[in-house]
């Protein structure tokens, strides 16, 4: 399955009053190369292993495969993993037609919000709230891969 998603910094708190969910997130890599990312996440109450290919040279579309595996067996996993495990929440946002996925990051990433919007195509149009701040999609800096091993707080 091919993803297409953009990403953008959030310039402030308001998204929260819309949310119609919150989640929390550990996640870990198995595998933090560009090629092929190998994550392991908890969230809320389940656990998924997901393989994502390299982005494209938009930065917005690229191979993922993702399977929900046991809790228990997630938590194992999450052992194995590189050092900086994410710790994050998850709020999900309607806007017309879309859900934007907002990530507000804790630990050695705290400070930073981020927003997410998948969409069908990549020129795809979509409505953009006042929270939405700049696009950082085509910088690497803003994967979580790269976040685990270069936490924000030492930029």
């Amino acid at each position: 399955m091919i993803e297409i998603e953009k990403k953008f910094l959030v310039l402030n708190n308001s998204f929260k009053a819309a949310a119609f969910t919150q989640n929390h997130i550990a996640q870990g890599y198995l595998c933090s190369v560009p090629e092929r990312t190998v994550r392991v996440r908890l969230k809320g109450d389940k656990g998924y292993l997901t393989i994502k290919g390299i982005s494209n040279d938009t930065g917005m579309s690229r191979f993922e495969w993702e399977k929900e595996i046991p809790v228990d067996e997630a938590k194992k996993l999450l052992l194995l993993c590189e050092k900086g495990v994410i710790d994050k929440t998850r709020y999900e946002v309607k806007i017309g037609n879309h859900i934007f996925e907002i990530d507000e990051f804790y630990g050695k990433n705290e400070g930073l919000i981020m927003a997410e919007i998948e969409l069908d195509f990549e020129t795809e149009t979509f409505e953009k709230p006042n929270w939405l701040g700049e696009e950082v999609t085509n910088d690497r800096r803003y994967y979580n891969s790269y976040l685990s091993n270069h936490p924000y707080k030492k930029w």
